[in-house]
């Protein structure tokens, strides 16, 4: 695709519009970014320091700025500055990420399984909320062990409850019990990474968050704003699941029942592997391209001291993903 002229901090495509913010997160969630190296991080921020200094040196294509943001986008935290733990970055969600949704998607789960695999699939989701959260207000620990405790609980309550009533169900079809049971890590992923979401973030409701304007500087702390981002987060947390957890199962119904793998039956796991791995990369992007990641407000809706120190304009905020 061609490039449009470099713009700092801004994306490549329009995020006004929910194909522009795909186009974006698929750049953001590029798995290739897990292999940059320290040098070619610190390259690219140089490379971006200079065009914001206007000391680029001659020859410098827009290709390349974009190159090197996408480079820090994916790797350094908006609001810390930091680097993001590599498991726990956007990009690398899908490839550390695929190995639990296998392991929830699992056939005929035991008790011990069922709560083995849900308490790693919300240690994992905990620890990508908290490492890819606004933080532009420190979260205390106590907060994030709050939600990671409520997240853990209720994921393996709900999944284990369900399992037990499918037991009981005697009248159902050993067949239809078994689909029906491969459609049980969807509402307890579902309940938990959306309780783990508000839980953790909920003190932003009463601390607020940073509003910026056009040029990313902070024109105040916004808790209006706050129940905004939280609002669009929640959402994403109970959307991305469904394709991921929905979707394996019904295609893995119809797959068994092919030649192929009735004639090799050991290949069962590995061709559910790639099944739920492709539905994750797919699904992963449509789900946080719902809102973008800066979204807007017009300053008129948030509180009035905000309004009284600054014009009319539209403000940005980092909802977090």
């Amino acid at each position: 695709m061609d490039y449009p002229s470099f713009e700092l901090n801004k994306s490549r495509f329009p995020q006004t519009t929910f194909i522009g913010r795909l186009y974006h997160f698929l750049d953001i969630i590029d798995p290739r970014t897990l292999f940059t190296s320290n040098k070619k991080l610190q390259e690219s921020i140089s490379l971006l320091e200079a065009f914001r200094n206007g000391t680029l040196p001659e020859g410098i294509t827009n290709q390349q700025l974009w190159a090197a943001q996408k480079i820090k986008q994916a790797i350094i935290h908006p609001d810390t500055g930091e680097k993001v733990f590599m498991p726990f970055r956007m990009s690398g969600f899908v490839p550390f990420g695929s190995p639990i949704v296998v392991g929830l998607l699992l056939p005929n789960p035991t008790l011990a399984s069922t709560i083995f695999w849900q308490w790693t699939n919300q240690s994992h989701n905990a620890m990508v909320n908290y490492a890819n959260r606004n933080a532009s207000q420190e979260t205390p620990l106590s907060r994030f062990l709050m939600g990671y405790f409520a997240a853990v609980g209720s994921a393996c309550t709900i999944a284990v409850s369900l399992n037990m009533l499918l037991k009981r169900a005697t009248k159902l079809k050993a067949s239809t019990r078994f689909l029906v049971q491969r459609f049980v890590p969807f509402p307890a992923v579902a309940t938990a990474s959306t309780c783990n979401c508000i839980l953790m973030r909920y003190g932003e409701l009463y601390e607020g968050i940073d509003v910026m304007d056009d040029k990313g500087n902070s024109v105040g702390t916004s808790k209006i704003a706050a129940k905004k981002a939280l609002m669009q987060t929640a959402l994403t947390r109970m959307v991305l699941p469904a394709p991921i957890l929905l979707i394996p199962p019904i295609l893995m119904s119809y797959l068994e029942k092919t030649k192929f793998l009735r004639g090799n039956p050991r290949l069962t796991l590995a061709v559910n592997a790639v099944v739920v791995t492709l539905s994750f990369g797919c699904a992963l992007p449509v789900a946080i391209s719902i809102f973008p990641q800066f979204s807007q407000i017009a300053t008129s809706k948030l509180e009035k001291e905000i309004q009284d120190s600054t014009k009319e304009v539209t403000l940005m905020y980092n909802k977090g993903l």
